[in-house]
């Protein structure tokens, strides 16, 4: 039994185990080799991203006619409604415009009217349009501001410049507000018009600590043949953001009045609300 153990430890022994030594070393020499080998590969597979990082921004634009523009214009917006269809537009104008349209504005304001119903005076009327404004076109505008403003609206709206009315700038202030209301005229509440308001534009030149929305209480429906008290600031609300603008339209494809389009102003509880109003008519308008 001893003389076997001792066999064991003898010089086939350590033949054997010089043996396991050697693979293992060449195992190790071609792991080695190997890995080096593929580590110097891998530089072309990584450089694949950046070759497209280095492919210059496609240009989409296309050959355009006589009235048409020279590059691809987006501008961002967010489908509010459908019922009715009303758009929104981040940062549709910036501060410094937002500012410049305040100011030229501030020393024109006067008490805002309403157009009259049949049968409605000025005083069966009174509270129903708080605010103060006045009206301003882009052409009296020196600094500009209302003329690039403006002919952004034609382009998000695809209706042109001569459709709109003389900008409406309105100011707000605590407890004013507008009554819910259809910016289209009824010709069986208004007589026969020689043109129809299609869409508005508003365009929130402040913002609006608290209060100040503009509602949208028939939105998709709701709120009709119950009774609706028109002073109450339900539905759909949009909260005024300096240079946000809110698109909506007023009538259907068809040309009748979108119900649904009925709107107003919640009262301002905290702060000032100031809006450029943009009304926009199926036909060129005289300014």
């Amino acid at each position: 039994m001893n003389s076997k153990g001792k066999r064991f430890g003898g010089p086939k022994s350590n033949l054997g185990l010089a043996s396991v030594f050697f693979l293992c070393f060449l195992f190790f020499l071609a792991g080695f080799f190997g890995s080096t080998l593929l580590s110097q590969d891998l530089p072309s597979v990584q450089s694949r991203p950046r070759i497209l990082e280095s492919v210059e921004e496609r240009d989409d634009s296309m050959p355009h006619g006589e009235t048409g523009e020279p590059r691809v214009v987006s501008i961002p917006f967010q489908v509010l409604s459908w019922k009715p269809r009303a758009l929104y537009f981040p940062n549709f104008a910036t501060s410094e415009q937002c500012k410049s349209i305040i100011e030229m504005s501030r020393s024109k304001l006067k008490p805002s009217t309403l157009a009259l119903r049949k049968g409605e005076t000025a005083e069966s009327t009174k509270g129903i349009r708080t605010s103060s404004g006045t009206f301003i076109s882009a052409q009296e505008d020196k600094t500009g501001s209302l003329e690039v403003v403006e002919r952004k609206i034609a382009r998000a709206t695809m209706i042109p410049r001569s459709h709109g009315e003389a900008f409406n700038i309105l100011r707000y202030e605590i407890g004013q507000r507008y009554v819910s209301h259809y910016d289209a005229f009824n010709p069986a509440e208004y007589g026969t018009q020689k043109s129809q308001r299609i869409a508005s534009f508003l365009l929130y030149l402040s913002d609006v600590e608290e209060g100040g929305e503009t509602m949208f209480p028939f939105e998709n429906d709701s709120n009709m043949g119950i009774g609706y008290d028109y002073k109450k600031c339900i539905g759909l609300r949009v909260k005024p953001r300096r240079g946000d603008g809110l698109l909506f339209y007023s009538l259907f494809p068809n040309g009748t009045i979108d119900k649904t389009s009925l709107h107003g102003s919640c009262p301002v509880i905290k702060g000032e609300k100031w809006v450029a109003t943009k009304w926009i008519r199926d036909e060129e308008q005289d300014q």
